[in-house]
């Protein structure tokens, strides 16, 4: 069955005009031309360093590009791209009235605008309207699915201006283009892959205890080696050090923390 809810949460910004593509494939993670209609990209927008600033899925739609984003962010989203316009044809605009809505187990009947969730089979469908959808499922229930998936939800997972993309499986989670060409922070992204110089990971976990709270340091042995991030009932996401995923009790404010990693994930090896 169709599992449907609202995501007051996330917000739509419109780019218009035609350098749209061209605009946003200079500054973005991914190959922005990959948008069709019926499939999203997902993407960030990185620093010159190469650090996570915020992340959203590109839809297309006629003669535009929605990026379905964090609303949080939308504020400094805008003038943070508009900066990078130039003499391009491009116009953006935050468009309130569109609704997002996330599906999955069954593809969605409502809906105008609809498109596949690019980072696994299981994450579903992203649903965009303009009048409001009936709904069958709570954002709390997209949470623990997403969560399930080790799935990461923009800033509450990801630190702004300090996480790495490859640490949060954007590499394995479809977020990321190696033979598009150059965009901001690439030297970067692809210096960390290439020569695997990573040393933590955000993980899902199991929790045996109370739900810590984001940013609660992870211990083994009484050393830090993590940090809390989102997390519902007995499940979440820690970053981890690569080192701490075997062997060790990890604990976690009053909680036990048990890595789970998905299939999906790949780990290099440890980096001393």
């Amino acid at each position: 069955m169709e599992r449907l809810t609202a995501l007051p949460g996330r917000g739509i910004i419109g780019v218009t005009g035609e350098d749209r593509i061209a605009f946003l494939q200079g500054l973005v993670s991914n190959d922005v031309a990959q948008a069709v209609p019926g499939r999203a990209v997902w993407a960030a927008l990185l620093t010159p360093q190469g650090k996570y600033l915020a992340d959203f899925f590109i839809i297309a739609d006629g003669d535009r590009l929605l990026l379905d984003c964090e609303a949080a962010q939308i504020a400094t989203l805008l003038p943070r791209l508009s900066r990078f316009r130039l003499r391009a044809k491009v116009t953006l605009q935050a468009l309130p009235e569109l609704g997002v809505y996330a599906a999955w187990d069954a593809p969605p009947n409502a809906g105008r605008i609809v498109a596949a969730d690019p980072r696994l089979p299981e994450a579903g469908w992203r649903v965009l309207s303009e009048v409001a959808l009936p709904t069958n499922a709570s954002e709390a229930d997209w949470d623990r699915h997403r969560l399930g998936l080790g799935l990461p939800d923009g800033a509450r997972d990801l630190e702004i201006e300090k996480t790495v993309l490859l640490e949060a499986g954007f590499d394995e989670l479809h977020g990321v283009s190696w033979s598009k060409g150059c965009y901001m922070g690439q030297e970067l992204t692809a210096r960390t892959k290439y020569r695997g110089l990573l040393k933590r990971r955000l993980v899902p976990v199991t929790i045996e205890g109370p739900l810590p709270a984001p940013g609660t340091p992870v211990l083994r042995d009484a050393a830090e080696i993590g940090t809390m991030r989102s997390g519902r009932d007995q499940v979440g996401l820690a970053v981890l050090r690569l080192d701490a995923l075997s062997g060790g009790l990890l604990t976690c404010g009053d909680a036990t923390l048990i890595p789970r990693l998905p299939g999906w994930m790949n780990l290099p090896a440890p980096v001393s």
